[in-house]
């Protein structure tokens, strides 16, 4: 099957109008013009690898999209896997966090957390998008420790990050503003809240703290997993995190930590929703800043997956308009950071994951291809003749 004709982003160059063969789901030929009887003719638009997201946290709020209304995790996943063929990720990482006592600790406790894991693997196999599981591992939750080594130890469990909200560090280093958005969220006093606030700074003190961490951290490389930390916010503390195996530095929340990630060659990430609107939510580094630094490695979802493509044009921008190097950062470079060796570049004998993008003022996916095959399209391009890889 020929896509032909498309403007090809490759991970160094982007050639003008060119096209690509796929055999059994996999990039066979690249050719620098255009080919005749093609599959899809392309019309000039843009062909992309298809996006690898580490870092997705919207599983949860397709399951739970108001506290008091729970849907059925079967239910949730399609329809998250709906969204995320439509915006173009074709591998994605639920995010899946170990947090029972935060504001959605209704939807994290460690029996739905659990549940939510296992139903991925069993339905994976029927789904659009290649899906995998990132475990946040909350490191002040002791309890959720042993939950998550046999999570790891039954290999159901694909990347760990190692989490850390104790108030007065990380994003949450303003304590006052802290206890102020928590009494807010839960309806209850700033003294109630302070007293939430004091039990959860002691708690980061208990020495079980660190020797369940090293537990997991241990096992997580003895599995083979990629290892992340989330919310560096200091030299000292990218310095520590690496000292644990970790390779990528999740939403670094300073210059200077983004900095250190990446003269130890860690991977720096940060969220596409962060770059889209050029700020974060509570006043961290901007993901342009640092990408214009020469700071970002990869951009995730975070919280919102239809941010990627409209970011990935964004970061271009702010890099010399080098969209080579932006795609990279949501394709080729998570990929790699993860361990994934067979997708996130069109190259030959890369898995055909592509997306047909319409550039413009709000860049729009219009075809989605998992292996070479259509699994999403918003009917804009259309097969002149029905190849066999095309039908499920």
């Amino acid at each position: 099957m020929w896509l032909s004709n498309f403007k090809l982003v490759l991970v160094d160059e982007v050639i003008e109008a060119g096209a690509v063969r796929i055999e059994d789901g996999v990039i066979a030929e690249i050719r620098a013009e255009p080919v005749t009887d093609a599959t899809f003719e392309g019309g000039g638009r843009l062909l992309m690898p298809g996006f690898v997201d580490l870092h997705g946290d919207m599983i949860e709020r397709e399951i739970a999209p108001r506290p008091n209304a729970m849907m059925p995790i079967d239910f949730g996943i399609h329809e998250l896997d709906k969204k995320l063929a439509a915006s173009g990720i074709t591998t994605a990482y639920a995010a899946l966090s170990f947090a029972t006592e935060s504001v959605y600790g209704h939807i994290r406790s460690l029996e739905n957390t659990r549940a939510i894991i296992e139903s991925i693997h069993r339905l994976k196999d029927g789904l659009l998008v290649d899906h995998r599981v990132h475990a946040r591992y909350e490191i002040t939750n002791l309890a959720a420790s042993a939950v998550l080594q046999k999570l790891i130890a039954d290999d159901l469990i694909d990347m760990v990050s190692l989490t850390d909200h104790t108030p007065g560090q990380g994003q949450y280093h303003d304590i006052e503003g802290y206890t102020g958005r928590m009494a807010a969220q839960r309806g209850i006093s700033i003294a109630a809240a302070e007293e939430v606030v004091a039990r959860r700074i002691a708690l980061r003190s208990n020495p079980e703290v660190e020797a369940r961490l090293r537990e997991i951290t241990d096992l997580s490389l003895k599995h083979r997993l990629s290892l992340a930390s989330h919310d560096d916010d200091s030299v000292e503390k990218v310095v520590e995190m690496h000292g644990f195996g970790v390779t990528i530095s999740e939403f670094p929340v300073t210059i200077e930590a983004a900095r250190e990630a990446c003269r130890l060659g860690l991977w720096t990430l940060m969220g596409a929703p962060n770059a889209l609107r050029g700020l974060s939510m509570i006043g961290n580094l901007s993901a342009l800043d640092a990408a214009g630094a020469g700071l970002l490695n990869i951009i995730a979802a975070d919280y919102h997956p239809a941010a990627f493509l409209s970011a990935t044009f964004k970061i271009a921008a702010a890099i010399d308009g080098n969209l080579a190097a932006a795609v990279a950062m949501a394709s080729r470079n998570p990929a790699r950071a993860a361990g994934l060796m067979d997708r996130g570049e069109i190259a030959i004998g890369q898995k055909a994951d592509l997306i047909a993008v319409e550039p413009g003022a709000v860049p729009r996916v219009r075809t989605t291809f998992r292996g070479g095959r259509v699994v999403y399209s918003d009917g804009t391009l259309h097969p002149h003749r029905l190849h066999p890889a095309l039908v499920a």
